[in-house]
């Protein structure tokens, strides 16, 4: 166990603490101290007419990926549309039912739909 006095001499305030400190700014971007005209440029980068910067008359080039997504993309909404279509029908309205039905069968309330066909 170490001696008493050296914690102390941890833990007690150093005269540096005890100054005064500066007050800290809410940013973390330092600012530029050497012109306050910086913040009024003008930061508008006017319209050139050409949609997604192509040039009128040149055509585009597809990069690599971009085939890749579009099948990867169309595809996976395809076959999420149709499992989303075949999907059984598993909602406690449907099973109820089916069970109320079962059960007024078995009582004799209800008569059976199939024993009714033959």
């Amino acid at each position: 166990m170490p001696p008493l006095r050296s914690l102390t001499r941890l833990t007690a305030p150093s005269l540096s603490s005890l100054s005064p400190r500066r007050a800290q700014p809410f940013s973390s971007t330092p600012r530029s101290r050497s012109s306050s005209s910086e913040h009024h440029e003008n930061h508008y980068d006017p319209p050139t007419g050409w949609l997604w910067g192509i040039p009128p008359g040149e055509k585009y080039q597809k990069e690599g990926w971009e085939t890749v997504w579009m099948w990867g993309f169309f595809g996976s909404l395809a076959v999420a549309t149709v499992a989303y279509a075949y999907k059984p029908d598993s909602s406690i309205q449907t099973w109820a039912l089916e069970e109320a039905r079962r059960r007024l069968e078995a009582e004799g309330i209800l008569e059976d739909p199939d024993a009714r066909k033959n």
